[in-house]
């Protein structure tokens, strides 16, 4: 893959997932960041580096939904593909209010998170 890769940031308080959606996007060429948290996310500075933020929506402390709200309120536009095990209207609700690139469901497909990830960075 000639070029530099797009680089995607992944934030989920659950490692094993963490590291598998590393992998997957790894292994499809893409740069990838991991964090545990959303405040390691904000420490890294890393949000004006990256194509895209892949976020869990429940999270232990700042909730994923607390961290796109506070971009958007600092002016990035980084998009944001959420992640969740949560299908009830109000969390449904919430991500449609603070805005997000897609929303995919737990237990989603390899291919349905790379199809995505690859929408929205453009390739």
């Amino acid at each position: 893959m000639p070029g530099r890769q797009p680089a995607i940031a992944i934030v989920d308080d659950d490692e094993s997932l963490r590291d598998a959606i590393g992998r997957l996007l790894n292994s499809c060429g893409y740069a990838t960041q991991v964090f545990a948290s959303a405040e390691s996310f904000l420490n890294s500075r890393t949000a004006n580096e990256v194509a895209c933020l892949v976020l869990d929506i429940h999270l232990t402390g700042m909730s994923g939904l607390e961290l796109r709200q506070r971009l958007k309120a600092e002016g990035s536009e980084l998009p944001v593909v959420f992640i969740t095990a949560a299908d009830d209207a109000y969390t449904l609700q919430q991500v449609e209010e603070v805005g997000c690139a897609a929303c995919l469901r737990k237990p989603f497909t390899a291919g349905s998170l790379i199809h995505t990830v690859g929408k929205v960075v453009g390739r």
